[in-house]
């Protein structure tokens, strides 16, 4: 009957002494009465012997959490083990297992647990750590872009142009250079010299640092402007590898208008000369679209000197260096101060980087080319002025980016500017000046900046970046000056050519000419004249096909001159006067 009871009341959830009151006041469960009386003196031995179980069976299984049962058995006093009955039995099954839980399972649950305490805490303080880790590289990272920029703006950027009639040896001078400085691995030049090889072209190495594309490769002539740069002690040149042929003049055009100082190359071999000055060699219209373009410095790099036919003979350069200088003067630069001349070799890399042999040519004693333009003095910058940069060109790569010179002011990474003439806000995302990152640039830098808030379909070539508070002008119609140059026939109202302004081509037409300028007493007519034919300077009225970013020449020149072309001529060369629309 006990035992009976004791299993009955295994399974209720009684604790210590609440369970045993409960027991006195109420219903017996098993009986239907109450529970016996304490005054019956028969039944008080067996209540002491039934709550001295029940006390026991506290412990039992099913009061014991699945998580402490096998600890908790372990603690059991001895005469719990040894008592006798069903639950004791069970109890006893419990013991027996309890050794090999003391000795098995403790090892393996508790340091799980710790274990998973010491993981969860792991767990939290290593990407703690890590995060604080990258943090502080973020700053550091952040900082030395800063300092790399302080220290690149020491060395003043200067961007040289290389242009002359096909064939003189732009790109080939351009590679040289750069081998000289270091800028191409030997191991590079080798690999190229294999490919010219097999392809029979072995004397074109040397371009291949500056022509990347197949096509201008297995043709040998650059098709757009190559870019590459090099440092000396003083200053950072960018190299703007121009095209020769002349159906490559607008892509020239653009090189010119990124150009701070114009290297024009001549081919002193006989007869290439001679094509490249005659009327349609391009040596000419080069020369005169440099100047157009702002370029106020000139070097003549004689190349091919080494050449069989040349011989490094002085006859020759002297030869070439007449005639060149009646046409450069007359174009606009001044022989004494904007114009030097030198001779050199682009395959040998003589006259580039040191002096010329004296052994091959003792009658020239100037410098050699590449410490003559490091000696050169600053150029006038506008690092006050609101940022401005002209678009040159852009491509797709995570986002848009620009390309373009800096001509004044500066930006930094973060900054809001505006796009003209859409006027659209963007944020500089990144920047990069000759693929090194960096965090601020200045006037006279090439850059890549790529913009955050435009697709790149939405950015064309001539478009200009602005500070937002003070964006550029626009216009569709504008009073201008202009030089005709070289047309056959008249020019009247109505007609029509391609206009090239800054990094911007805009097809426009001539809706009415105001008055001719004497261009030697600078009086102007006082009749409207009905046509305007070549040499004579007018002022007229123009009309572009869309709006185009432009200023006044006299309050932003770069912005504020223009050449016109015509069935691959140019045409005209002007600046612009007023801005009417």
């Amino acid at each position: 009957m006990l035992s009976c009871n004791k299993q009955q009341l295994q399974g209720m959830h009684w604790s210590g002494e609440n369970s045993v009151t409960e027991m006195e006041t109420s219903e017996n469960p098993w009986g239907g009465a109450t529970a016996p009386d304490p005054a019956h003196s028969g039944n008080e031995s067996g209540i002491e012997s039934r709550l001295h179980k029940l006390t026991l069976n506290v412990n039992a299984a099913e009061f014991v959490p699945s998580f402490l049962m096998r600890n908790s058995t372990s603690d059991l006093p001895s005469s719990s083990v040894n008592s006798s009955g069903p639950c004791s039995s069970e109890m006893k099954m419990e013991v027996d297992y309890s050794p090999n839980s003391e000795e098995k399972p403790p090892p393996i649950q508790k340091p799980v647990l710790d274990n998973w305490e010491d993981a969860a805490d792991g767990e939290g303080t290593t990407p703690e750590g890590d995060e604080i880790e990258p943090e502080e590289q973020i700053v550091r990272s952040k900082k030395k872009p800063i300092k790399a920029e302080d220290t690149k703006s020491k060395k003043e950027h200067v961007n040289v142009v290389f242009i002359g009639h096909v064939d003189a040896g732009k790109s080939t001078i351009g590679g040289q250079i750069m081998k000289l400085t270091g800028m191409v691995d030997q191991r590079t030049l080798e690999k190229y010299e294999r490919e010219a090889k097999e392809k029979n072209r072995e004397t074109w190495y040397l371009s291949w640092a500056l022509d990347t594309n197949e096509e201008e490769r297995n043709k040998g002539k650059t098709v757009e402007v190559g870019r590459a740069f090099f440092e000396t002690e003083k200053k950072h040149f960018s190299i703007l590898d121009a095209p020769g042929h002349k159906s490559f003049v607008p892509n020239m055009i653009s090189g010119a208008a990124q150009a701070d100082l114009s290297v024009l190359v001549i081919s002193a071999r006989k007869g290439e000369f001679e094509t490249g000055f005659e009327k349609g060699g391009q040596t000419r219209e080069h020369a005169m679209l440099v100047k157009t373009a702002g370029v106020k410095f000139m070097v003549v790099l004689i190349n091919k000197m080494d050449d069989p036919t040349v011989e490094w003979s002085e006859e020759r350069y002297n030869e070439c260096k007449e005639k060149l200088i009646p046409y450069l003067k007359k174009v606009g630069f001044n022989p004494t101060k904007d114009l030097t001349f030198m001779p050199c070799s682009g395959m040998t890399g003589a006259g580039l980087k040191d002096p010329c042999d004296q052994s091959t040519a003792p009658w020239y004693t100037g410098l050699p080319f590449i410490p003559f333009i490091d000696s050169l003095p600053s150029l006038n910058r506008k690092p006050d002025g609101p940022f401005i940069l002209p678009i040159v060109d852009k491509y797709k790569d995570m986002g848009t980016v620009v390309m373009g010179k800096v001509e004044s002011g500066g930006t930094r990474k973060g900054q809001s500017l505006i796009l003209m003439p859409n006027r659209t806000l963007v944020n500089v995302d990144q920047i990069w000046t000759d693929d090194e990152e960096v965090t601020a640039v200045g006037p006279g830098e090439n850059v890549k900046i790529k913009l955050k808030g435009i697709e790149e379909e939405d950015v064309s070539p001539g478009f200009v970046l602005c500070d937002s508070s003070s964006p550029c002008k626009m216009g569709r119609i504008f009073d201008a000056q202009v030089v005709i140059l070289e047309h056959k026939s008249i020019i009247c109202a109505g007609y029509k050519a391609v206009m090239h302004i800054h990094c911007a081509a805009e097809e426009v037409s001539l809706k009415a000419l105001i008055c001719l300028i004497d261009k030697k007493t600078g009086e102007k007519s006082k009749t409207r004249p009905r046509f305007v034919k070549q040499d004579q300077l007018a002022i007229m009225r123009l009309e572009c096909s869309g709006t185009v970013c432009m200023e006044t020449f006299k309050l932003f020149p770069q912005m504020g001159r223009f050449t016109l072309r015509d069935e691959g001529k140019t045409v005209a060369i002007g600046k612009v006067l007023k801005i009417v629309e």
